[in-house]
């Protein structure tokens, strides 16, 4: 079957690929000149299936309220008159009940947790590099108050028979060293063996480089405009290159799947949440993280890439924008540098802003639509890089007629009233 994919981020490129290996002929169509470089490009580098949660839980409209009022808050709103976004809030604030969020988390689990096992084979059978490690995930607590509310999310992980740690002062020493620099500022932690980290960016772009090898076409530079439906299927997709046809369409554009949605009446609730990192120079490694910190008081990731460390965080409900402001920075640099002082370069860290494609419920929008050869593999929000390799054979296994190796039901477009 001959294919098109609107989108060549590490969502994109993981369908493109899978969707060759299964024998289509694939296309992939990307404005920009190379893969990953929009939300793939920098973000934080966890591969976290034991972090698949949805945002919207019970008590996060208090804690939100808290947020709000910090310093280094993790949350920042700029209101608008932009109703998509506050339908967005609404809709999210809806979810916020302990049965929604059973749901919802149920939901990424699973796809998490068959992602990372899809991206291990993956590794295993090609040898693909992007600065993998393999070391878990230390969520750090600050506070008494955090590491005893902790119970709640080690009660979740046991539901879903996910492998942790709860460890003391020490322990976390035991796991990075470095931390005994600072070892005043920490009560204990949980850490998640099970989770891994790399370099999404390296990853998507080497990716891609194989999907090539395998027949994928892909072309760069290519502004997708609209989607061209008729007798209740798409008949094309209109381009800067012209209008494009195939058998089947994937859209995998991230933020910007709704936009093109509309013009084929389908409505998803994607919206983009702005997320900030920096990404700094080794210049002391005995001084810097092994694996992956979440600092818990301020949502900030903080990840060993090779030789770069790689801080992220923060949530700006800001609709499209792109600008870098500031404050933001300082919020990332006062983690990393509070937990991991003279490990880094600040001086010459690259600051980036990228746009997740969140839902209201936290998982992500995937499969068939009521057009039979339109199909959607977006709004992964900030588990992207969690979930692409399990999305990606998902999708591939779905088009392809076949029954994929996960339970799917919630995941598509028909959850939202069409």
């Amino acid at each position: 079957m001959k294919i098109i994919v609107l989108g060549s981020g590490v969502i994109g490129t993981a369908s493109a690929y899978y969707l060759a290996q299964a024998g289509h002929e694939v296309t992939v169509l990307d404005r920009q000149p190379g893969p990953g470089l929009e939300t793939s490009y920098a973000n934080a580098g966890e591969v976290s299936p034991g972090y698949a949660a949805p945002w919207a839980g019970p008590g996060i409209p208090v804690k939100a309220i808290k947020w709000l009022l910090m310093r280094h808050s993790p949350l920042a709103i700029r209101p608008s008159l932009d109703p998509k976004m506050w339908s967005w809030v609404l809709r999210m604030l809806r979810n916020c009940t302990s049965a929604r969020y059973e749901i919802n988390k149920g939901r990424m689990v699973s796809l998490a947790e068959y992602s990372r096992d899809c991206l291990i084979a993956l590794r295993a059978a090609t040898g693909i590099e992007y600065d993998a490690r393999t070391q878990g995930t230390l969520q750090l607590f600050r506070t008494q108050k955090q590491l005893d509310a902790s119970a709640a999310d080690v009660a979740v992980l046991q539901r879903y028979g996910v492998p942790y740690e709860l460890l003391d002062p020490a322990g976390c020493i035991g796991v990075e060293p470095a931390l005994a620099h600072v070892r005043e500022k920490f009560v204990g932690a949980l850490r998640l063996p099970g989770d891994e980290t790399g370099d999404c960016f390296k990853f998507t772009q080497s990716l891609a480089g194989m999907a090539e090898k395998l027949g994928v076409d892909f072309r760069y530079g290519v502004s997708i405009d609209r989607l061209h439906a008729t007798g209740g299927k798409i008949e094309g997709v209109q381009t800067s290159a012209g209008l494009l046809k195939a058998d089947a369409y994937i859209l995998a554009l991230g933020s910007y799947t709704p936009a093109l949605l509309r013009g084929v009446d389908l409505h998803v609730p994607i919206y983009p949440i702005k997320g900030y990192s920096i990404t700094a120079p080794i210049i002391d490694a005995a001084r810097a993280p092994e694996s992956t910190i979440m600092d818990e008081t301020y949502k900030v990731a903080i990840t060993r890439l090779g030789d770069r460390i790689r801080v992220g965080g923060t949530a700006e409900i800001a609709g499209f924008d792109l600008r870098l402001h500031a404050h933001r920075r300082d919020t990332l640099v006062h983690s990393v540098t509070d937990l991991f002082p003279d490990s880094g370069d600040i001086a010459r860290a690259e600051f980036w802003t990228g746009l997740r494609p969140m839902t209201p419920d936290g998982t992500p929008v995937m499969g068939k639509t009521r057009y039979p050869n339109l199909f959607i593999n977006s709004g992964h929000g900030t588990l992207g890089w969690t979930m692409a390799c399990g999305s990606g054979r998902v999708l591939a296994d779905i088009v392809s007629g076949k029954k994929p190796e996960i339970g799917i039901d919630g995941l598509s477009i028909a959850r939202y009233k069409q």
